[in-house]
């Protein structure tokens, strides 16, 4: 039997159990069960041979400042969006799995070099290792942004197919992770508390999730209203959140009404690859999902250099990040930096420290001891 068999075995009698106060403990223990817990983490992190890990073809040398991953069904149009935007080759053709292996490229996206990953194409069952599905997904889980590449005259159904298999490999497609916090502690047994309702758990089915973990003392806060799945998510520790744009391709066979449908689809952007379509907006997108800054350098006493841009992402966007960006020295040697532009207080430009947050386009001259 399957991993995946064996995991829905248990979610089987989960499905038969009514919810109620009195079965909320049992519940907790099912959803929580250390053997449920160990046949999903099987699921990401494989033992043995047959990992989930790279393997031929699938370890990749990161180049740029992010990367995208592209994950969709066979025969999609992701060889033919991907030799679009980089150059690259990446075999395209009417039948399906002319793509083996991850093929990289680069494209420069306002001035920031990204590298994009078009990865082989994913069936159903991926997660427990149909089609190599697993090397694929683990590819994805460490990329900054997924591509979801659909056909348009079956969007729905495979969307729905494909994030399931990324969320049983512990992706989480455009969420952030929940705000739980469990403190271990000596004695005192389990103690829950939260600054919202909590209208998805119950206190009996956390005590029960804690218990399989064989945590018996802990402070849990939820500051968020979780799911049981969420609060797994947080002891599980091993999610990844990435932010995921659904390509919806083929546009070009479908009428004006069905596209004007098709927008409804939440993070999603309708293209052709093959009449090259509406990439503009998706490249925008793009952009604004990876969440980067383009700061602009100007040495003392000279002008700004507009011609190629420091990027930096923007959770390590610092005036000390920037510094590293260059060469780890420069920051040693700082005395102060002048920056232009957005973050600074005044259009005169304002004198700051290692620890000033930069805006995108902000224009930063360091001053050396």
């Amino acid at each position: 039997m399957s991993t995946v068999q064996k995991i829905k075995e248990i979610e089987e009698e989960m499905a038969k159990t009514q919810k109620n106060k009195a079965t909320s403990f049992h519940l907790g223990q099912l959803k929580g069960t250390s053997k449920l817990a160990k046949l999903k983490r099987e699921l990401i992190t494989p033992s043995g041979g047959g990992g989930g890990g790279g393997g031929i073809g699938f370890d990749v040398a990161r180049t740029g400042i992010a990367s995208v991953g592209f994950v969709g069904f066979p025969s999609v149009g992701k060889s033919s969006l991907m030799s679009g935007l980089t150059g690259t080759e990446s075999i395209a053709a009417a039948y399906e799995f002319t793509t083996l292996t991850t093929v990289p490229g680069t494209m420069n996206v306002k001035g920031a070099q990204v590298q994009i990953l078009d990865l082989p194409g994913i069936i159903e069952g991926a997660k427990d290792g149909k089609g190599r599905g697993r090397q694929v997904i683990a590819v994805a889980r460490t990329c900054h942004l997924i591509f979801i590449v659909l056909d348009v005259l079956k969007p729905l159904k495979d969307k729905q197919i494909i994030e399931g298999e990324l969320e049983g490999f512990g992706i989480r497609l455009n969420k952030t992770p929940p705000n739980i916090l469990i403190r271990k502690k000596d004695k005192g047994g389990i103690t829950v508390s939260n600054t919202v309702p909590l209208t998805n758990i119950e206190p009996e089915e956390v005590k029960a999730v804690l218990a399989e973990y064989r945590i018996s003392n802990a402070d849990v806060a939820f500051r968020c209203d979780a799911t049981l799945d969420d609060l797994i998510d947080v002891v599980e520790g091993n999610r990844v959140y990435i932010p995921a744009i659904y390509v919806l391709n083929k546009i070009d066979a479908i009428s004006i009404e069905e596209l004007d449908l098709l927008y409804r689809i939440p993070n999603s952007v309708p293209i052709s690859a093959k009449l090259w379509l509406n990439i503009d907006e998706l490249v925008d997108v793009m952009w604004e999902r990876l969440d980067l800054c383009r700061i602009y350098t100007k040495p003392r006493g000279q002008l700004p250099d507009y011609s190629a841009p420091v990027v930096l992402r923007r959770s390590k966007s610092s005036v000390e990040d920037f510094c590293n960006a260059i060469h780890k020295e420069i920051f040693k040697q700082m005395k102060y930096a002048i920056v232009w532009g957005t973050s600074a207080k005044h259009a005169r430009g304002q004198k700051v420290g290692g620890d000033h947050v930069l805006e995108d386009e902000d224009v930063v001259c360091i001053i050396k001891k």
